[in-house]
């Protein structure tokens, strides 16, 4: 009886020493502005080393008050996770504690998706729980389609993408609001609401459809994706193009990532968005590198508000011109380089009641980007 009483107080330590182990994550917030739920990144190596965690182990995300908080495993398109992410919520100056632990978590709301659409000529699309997007594919090509952004307004926190494209097909368009949002903004052979293109002899050189393409992730909050353009034009000859990018729950902004490959060392890039037909309402920095515009909802045949655009470069911007209809920020571009840059889009229907708003939402954003949340984890 003694031998057991022993092996089960010994059984009693390892369990509770096992349990109670967790990685504790520091966030701080630099700025001077508040940040509402902003995903934190964590190495999985991290979280994984410090749980010892075996394959399929159950995990949480708590805060300092031990409320669980909504997760996504990363794997950026690998077979093995690579980072864990989740969203936080702070004052200026703020420093906040949470802890990743074994445990069963609770269900949380999947606000973020995206697909490939090959029942429309090859879309690809995604949307989060503010606002969607889609970039045309290889069936649209006799179409002269462009590597421009097509905005997709929502006013709902609901995934409606798919079911926005199965009623089409029954033809319920989403070129109209049916109380959900709308397709309303046209793109036609443009940077549309946030592309990217080489900007060399003075002329904005827009691509064609993409070639292929890959997602990396999809989930509660974050979708991300690849798409290759094998034949970007450039001057007299071509080049290559992959962009990748990411769309948060809660954000009205992706991040994008591009890189280019082909017969050049160097050009000046051009991101930026479609003016069309009239000149809306402008708010821009050059040295903080942002360009910002609001405009009438167009291409719709009844008025639906205000759309709202946004492109920002964290380097700043080499110049800020109007150029073949288009507002565009330039920045250098060096062959083997990574480029980042962000673009987004809102509606004066969902959470921006004026053009103001909507720049302050952008400048604000911008500080945000230049001024990362700082983490300490152990």
């Amino acid at each position: 009886m003694k031998m057991l009483g022993l092996l089960l107080f010994s059984l009693f330590i390892m369990v509770g020493c096992s349990g109670g182990k967790e990685l504790k994550i520091s966030v701080m917030n630099p700025a001077l502005t508040d940040r509402h739920n902003e995903m934190v990144t964590v190495a999985w190596n991290a979280v994984s080393e410090k749980l010892q965690l075996t394959e399929g182990g159950a995990i949480i995300v708590v805060d300092s008050a031990d409320n669980q908080l909504p997760y996504q495993i990363l794997y950026q398109g690998n077979e093995t996770p690579v980072s864990i992410i989740f969203p936080v919520t702070l004052k200026p100056c703020e420093t906040a504690h949470y802890a990743i632990k074994k445990g069963m978590p609770d269900s949380f709301a999947i606000r973020t998706f995206g697909r490939y659409v090959p029942e429309r000529k090859d879309d690809f699309a995604w949307e989060n729980d503010r606002i969607a997007f889609r970039m045309y594919g290889p069936a649209l090509t006799p179409e002269n389609p462009s590597n421009g952004v097509d905005v997709i307004l929502k006013r709902t926190e609901a995934l409606f993408l798919d079911g926005m494209y199965e009623n089409d097909a029954k033809g319920i368009s989403y070129h109209v609001d049916h109380g959900s949002g709308l397709d309303c903004y046209k793109v036609a052979h443009t940077l549309g609401g946030g592309g990217i293109a080489p900007f060399f002899h003075d002329t904005l050189w827009i691509g064609g459809a993409y070639s292929s393409y890959k997602v990396l992730d999809t989930g509660a909050l974050r979708t991300s994706f690849e798409l290759a353009y094998d034949s970007v034009p450039f001057g007299n000859k071509h080049i290559t193009q992959k962009i990748t990018v990411t769309l948060d729950a809660f954000s009205q902004f992706n991040q994008a990532t591009v890189t280019y490959d082909g017969d050049f060392e160097s050009f000046e890039l051009a991101g930026g968005f479609w003016l069309h037909n009239e000149m809306g309402n402008i708010r821009s920095s050059q040295d903080f590198g942002y360009i910002a515009y609001a405009e009438n909802a167009s291409d719709s045949p009844i008025p639906v508000g205000r759309t709202y655009i946004g492109v920002i470069f964290p380097q700043g911007m080499n110049n800020i011109i109007q150029h073949d209809a288009h507002l565009l920020g330039l920045a250098d571009y060096v062959k083997g380089n990574t480029f980042t840059y962000y673009f987004g889009a809102g509606w004066s229907k969902w959470g921006f009641d004026s053009d103001e708003a909507w720049f302050d939402y952008v400048e604000r954003y911008t500080w945000h980007v230049h001024q990362p949340l700082i983490l300490n984890y152990q």
